[in-house]
């Protein structure tokens, strides 16, 4: 009989550890011998790293990926999907054509964003072209909305400016680095308030890519209703939907916590746009977030021992286009509501159930293609090796003004979302 599976993990949170001791798996210290250890981004870092790292064995998996900050800083994130469309350009590929103005057809999914200070020269240029324009400052390496502010006139950055005394951009462990982005003003509203979209991601691997949506995401609303007016952009209740600011106000609601399944989104769009509409809108949505671990993908260290779960932030505008904002290394698994704790201990339950077949002692060689009766409520997103397998890339796509090609329609195969093959 195999042994069970010992675990580990640095963050104490029910919906892990119940999860854990549900499979009868066996807690021990990270100085023992271990087989799964569910880490912080900072373990992650001394785990892998060159004077502290050691060799991890065949029978230990971790929850993330050496390099996820490629994908989960935001200004790497930017980096990385500037150098894959130009790579995409390069190669002549239709995904990267533009129209008349020079703008990307299909992958202008990211606000204009520029690193300050190192692009402060590039994004004055940016600013003096629309000098009416909201534009929202972030620092690169943190989270649950800490830092952020909005600025509408140059002088409100100026400082950013002075405090670089050099044009090279800053060290990647500083705190001081800034992403400034073009602020999304016109957000779709539901009830007069803002809301964005937080959807789970599971990847298993990166060479081949695989990964897997989860079908549970929920909306983030704002407690305040949403105005563009200038004199309003101190006011973070009703700009910033992260729940770690929006539980402080006046009007926070501890029952239903501001969130909305992605469900009830779905039948609200599709009662008041349209199913169509709808259902072109969660492609869309589907399709960036595979363009987004595409552009990362040659540049993360894919090693066998990780998967990673990601917390993707999405905006919709009232033209119902979606924007990816950010990824989360670690999505919070603090529970603000009931709901909030079932929907957090059935997403830890389905991502072990993929990255720990069985429940079993991990093997870190297996090939990461789980039968489809363990997914649960996942389903895969974009598997490369099946794309590869039919002779093209298949890609998750479905919108009007396709690039040259047969135009894509959605069909089912294996309970996998396909499309048709670009050529």
């Amino acid at each position: 009989m195999a042994g069970r599976v010992k675990w580990v993990t640095d963050i104490e949170k029910s919906v892990l550890i119940n999860n854990f001791e549900k499979r009868g798996w066996v807690q021990v210290t990270e100085n023992e011998d271990w087989n799964f250890y569910w880490m912080s981004v900072q373990t992650i870092r001394n785990v892998f790293s060159v004077e502290t790292g050691y060799r991890l064995s065949d029978d230990q998996i971790v929850n993330h990926f050496p390099n996820h900050y490629e994908l989960t800083r935001k200004d790497l994130m930017v980096k990385n999907i500037k150098r894959y469309r130009k790579e995409l350009e390069k190669e002549g590929s239709p995904l990267a054509e533009k129209d008349e103005n020079g703008k990307y057809l299909y992958l202008d999914f990211v606000p204009v964003t520029y690193m300050l200070p190192a692009d402060y020269n590039l994004f004055v240029e940016e600013f003096r072209k629309s000098p009416s324009s909201t534009w929202i400052m972030k620092p690169c390496g943190k989270a649950q909305g800490k830092g952020i502010f909005l600025i509408n006139k140059l002088s409100q950055i100026k400082k950013w400016s002075r405090d670089s005394k050099t044009s090279s951009f800053v060290s990647q462990s500083t705190k001081e680095a800034y992403v400034i982005s073009l602020y999304i003003n016109n957000p779709l509203l539901i009830g007069g308030r803002k809301f964005d979209l937080r959807l789970y991601v599971l990847v298993s691997t990166y060479r081949p890519l695989r990964c897997y949506m989860y079908k549970l995401g929920f909306c983030r609303f704002c407690t305040v209703k949403y105005t563009p007016s200038t004199s309003e952009l101190d006011n973070m209740f009703i700009h910033l939907t992260n729940v770690a600011i929006q539980k402080h106000g006046e009007d926070y609601n501890h029952i239903h916590g501001g969130k909305w399944t992605v469900n009830n989104l779905r039948l609200y769009l599709e009662s008041t746009r349209g199913r169509e509409v709808t259902s072109k809108l969660f492609d869309e949505i589907h399709w960036i977030i595979v363009q987004s671990l595409k552009a990362v993908a040659p540049v993360m260290n894919n090693d066998k021992h990780c998967f990673e779960c990601y917390g993707y932030d999405i905006i919709i505008d009232d033209k119902l286009k979606p924007w990816l904002i950010e990824v989360n290394a670690s999505p919070s698994l603090t529970s603000s509501t009931a709901n909030d704790r079932i929907l957090k201990y059935n997403l830890i339950n389905d991502t072990l159930n993929i990255a720990v077949p069985n429940g079993e002692i991990p093997d870190c060689k297996w090939n990461k293609s789980p039968p489809k009766e363990v997914l649960g409520n996942y389903e895969i997103l974009y598997d490369e090796e099946l794309a590869q397998g039919d002779g093209a890339d298949r890609e998750l796509r479905s919108r009007p003004g396709q690039p040259p090609g047969p135009r894509a329609g959605r069909s089912r195969d294996s309970g996998r979302a396909v499309l048709t093959t670009w050529k």
